[in-house]
């Protein structure tokens, strides 16, 4: 039952993929479909294409007001509403149906698919700028409604997306290939319970899902009970201002509890997302994920996720309330990514992996269509970087197993459909993080833009100030940068992307960071470095400097010379290495102070926690001394009374 659940799921992804209509959709594969039980439940996902960061996603929430009792045959349920459907929807930006699957009289299951829609209205082309402090901006919000009631479409609401669009023919074609994926999962399912019984694939949902149970059960139980803490930090908007991510993985035989008590309230930025009231796969990816390493075999589920519990308080960054804005919500959910990590790193006597490259910038472009009038918005590529070195492998060159899903965009059609020509795409040297297992190499991509002018976004950059964190010896990772004119007279260095005006002629440089290093570099092989040195990714002194391997320009290898230059080396100690930048904030704000913060900052009215954190960390980290739990709480008590009294 499970495979035939598989090949039903898979079909209507390729059916999806195939008839998409944008960009996003049918290159970068930024989609997907599955089946649930009536009750929510996911029982089959698919793996070939498409997104994998919703494995097993409660769907409940998106018959929100409607009941399942009030659906008939032929309806479709249309939302992008992450509040009203608790988590079901993580970002305004995921349009999200669902197809009530009937056999006869009987609702066996519910059809879910969604597209990230390249445009659904608001303040900017492609609706999401990090800045924007509220939903509102972001575009249009719609709380789950009928599109389609017992199989007519309600004209009102296809209208009320397309009118809202600034590509309102390419929205409407992403959304009539969702609903032919919708269709072809319900005919499959019919003709599997005509050929089993209705009862028969009741069954095979519940065995499937216990079979997933199992398997994460089994890779739970190689775990060593205990408590594993670990904290990262997003690069908000603002200089200085650093959001907290705190978990702690407590592991218990056959469960474990993540608990994010500790990490920031939401904020006045496109950071936050929404995770309802159970286990989130957007929330615990890095963790389904090692469950799938360790268990190839194990279904793609919601069985996945029935030992494991989430603890992540509402109105925190990553279980954000309305009205949050979430457009950028893939910057908090990657540095999540990392965190987890950084749990399972401390309790495997082997590690894992270090951090990866930290960001999956997507860039969004505004400009003249040069093959028709007006204005097209286009994607024209994510951009990540290269992944962290791994326990018994190096990081993949110019992507992140995090990302690993989202596809690249050929010059070709970026050129072809938008006014942006491709003047570099390529590794760059020195990039990889030095280690026994180094990171894969970081991304430069330089485009100028032809047209009159055009204007570009960019979510989810990071890592631009704190570098990826390397383990068991390995060295940080490479910083992102972003240049406007390179080699000019005009050249600057503009950071992070918000909203950037180009006009005829520039030329934007996005280099994307690298993930951190694993293992001691001085043990990695020096044919190994050398052969880097030949390919043209490890200068012959980096080569030196970070792994102690004496080569020439050409890659030579200088063997004696190298076991010179080695034999004087002292291994690094400690699970992690974090960086001078994260070292520094360290000193000032230990991890038990600055998660101590954001629980006495959720005490407080939801209205003033962002004044207050961002007044207390200007406060106490200009004293430049450790920040002590007393000192912490005279600043909030002192700056609490200022906020009020203004």
């Amino acid at each position: 039952m499970h495979n035939r659940f598989n090949a039903i799921v898979e079909e209507a992804s390729v059916t999806l993929y195939r008839t998409a209509h944008t960009t996003f959709v049918k290159l970068v594969q930024d989609f997907q479909c599955g089946l649930a039980t009536p009750e929510g439940e996911m029982f089959a996902y698919p793996s070939h294409y498409g997104v994998n960061a919703f494995i097993g996603l409660p769907i409940a929430g998106g018959l929100h007001g409607i009941g399942v009792e009030n659906l008939e045959p032929g309806d479709c349920i249309i939302t992008n509403d992450p509040f009203s459907t608790d988590g079901m929807v993580t970002h305004i930006m995921d349009v999200s149906m669902l197809r009530p699957i009937f056999v006869g009289d009987e609702l066996v299951a519910l059809a879910w698919s969604f597209v990230h829609a390249s445009d659904i209205g608001g303040a900017v082309p492609g609706s999401i700028s990090p800045a924007f402090t509220e939903v509102f901006q972001e575009g249009l919000r719609v709380r789950p409604t009928k599109l389609y009631k017992r199989g007519q479409l309600d004209i009102a609401i296809r209208n009320i997306f397309i009118d809202n669009s600034r590509i309102a023919d390419e929205l409407w074609g992403d959304f009539q290939a969702m609903i032919s994926a919708l269709a072809s999962m319900d005919k499959r399912l019919n003709q599997l319970c005509q050929r089993y019984g209705v009862a028969a694939v009741r069954e095979g949902m519940e065995a499937s899902m216990a079979l997933a149970d199992a398997k994460t059960r089994q890779v739970i139980r190689q775990i060593p009970n205990g408590d594993y803490a670990f904290s990262d930090y997003v690069e908000g908007m603002g200089e200085g201002d650093f959001i907290h991510i705190h978990a702690v993985m407590r592991v218990s035989d056959e469960r474990i509890v993540f608990d994010f008590s500790g990490t920031d309230p939401q904020v006045a930025a496109a950071f936050n997302y929404v995770t309802g009231a159970r286990a989130h796969p957007y929330t615990l990816q890095a963790f389904i994920y090692y469950i799938l390493t360790r268990e190839p075999e194990a279904p793609r589920n919601a069985g996945l996720l029935r030992a494991l519990e989430v603890i992540a308080p509402r109105g925190t960054v990553l279980n954000a309330e309305f009205p949050a804005a979430g457009g950028s919500r893939v910057t908090t959910s990657t540095r999540v990514y990392d965190v987890i990590l950084g749990c399972l790193n401390a309790a495997l006597a082997d590690g894992i992996t270090a951090a990866g490259p930290g960001m999956s910038g997507v860039i969004v472009v505004s400009a003249k269509d040069p093959n028709g009038e007006g204005n097209r918005v286009s994607v024209i590529n994510p951009l990540c970087g290269g992944g962290g070195g791994r326990f018994g492998a190096d990081g993949t060159d110019g992507v992140d197993s995090r990302s690993g899903y989202l596809r690249t965009v050929p010059a070709e059609i970026i050129e072809a459909e938008t006014v942006m020509r491709v003047k570099r795409y390529g590794l760059v040297t020195d990039s990889q993080a030095p280690g026994c297992w180094q990171s894969g190499a970081a991304i430069a991509l330089e485009l100028e833009n032809t047209g009159p002018e055009a204007v570009m976004t960019v979510r989810g950059m990071n890592r631009f100030y704190f570098q990826s964190w390397g383990a068991r010896g390995g060295q940080c990772g490479h910083l992102g940068s972003v240049v406007l004119n390179p080699g000019t007279d005009d050249e600057r260095n503009l950071g992070k992307i918000d909203v950037l005006k180009m006009k005829r002629h520039d030329v934007v440089r996005l280099t994307s960071p690298s993930g951190g290093g694993f293992g001691d570099p001085y043990t990695r092989d020096p044919g190994q470095v050398a052969h880097d040195v030949r390919r043209g990714l490890v200068s012959s002194f980096n080569a030196r400097a970070g792994y102690g391997v004496v080569a020439d320009e050409l890659g030579r290898l200088d063997a004696d010379a190298t076991a010179r230059l080695r034999a004087g080396h002292s291994a690094a100690h400690g699970l992690f290495t974090m960086g001078s930048s994260r070292d520094r904030l360290d000193i000032v704000w230990p991890r038990e102070i600055r998660a101590a913060l954001a629980m006495h900052l959720m005490q407080q009215e939801r209205g003033i926690r962002q004044p207050l954190r961002l007044a207390v960390i200007k406060r106490l980290t200009a004293e430049n001394q450790p920040v002590s739990l007393p000192m912490m709480v005279k600043a909030i008590e002192e700056e609490l009374l200022y906020i009020k009294m203004h």
